[in-house]
């Protein structure tokens, strides 16, 4: 996970941070502050964290217990967290300047590979 983290993930949020603020460069005040919080919450959506859960079958080598349960658990984990993610998502967004951002988002997805992990326990 470290691996993937230290390449595909390096390369993947920081592109998409950056995406973010193009984005929103032409709004202001509470609409732009909530669009990039919501573009924030929207990448970690159902699809990412089963992402994460298959490399953390992958690299686990439970081979066996790769499947569609893992989406089912994606999409539970995901609606069960999005007001932690808001939160966070919103600070790292709005409160933190770019280049601090992926370092942000770093620090909250590992504390969030751990939710991840536990998913799986949580919503079987």
């Amino acid at each position: 996970m470290m691996f993937i983290g230290a390449t595909f993930y390096a390369f993947e949020i920081p592109n998409y941070f950056d995406w973010i603020v193009k984005k929103t460069s032409h709004l202001k005040g509470i609409k732009a502050t909530i669009t990039k919080t919501v573009l924030a919450i929207l990448y970690f959506n159902p699809l990412w964290i089963a992402r994460h859960l298959l490399f953390i079958q992958l690299f686990s080598g439970q081979f066996y217990d790769i499947n569609m349960t893992l989406l089912e658990i994606a999409f539970w984990s995901f609606l069960v967290n999005i007001p932690i993610s808001f939160t966070a998502n919103y600070i790292i967004q709005n409160r933190f300047k770019i280049k601090w951002r992926f370092l942000g988002s770093a620090v909250f997805s590992a504390i969030m590979a751990i939710y991840y992990a536990l998913s799986e326990t949580i919503f079987s």
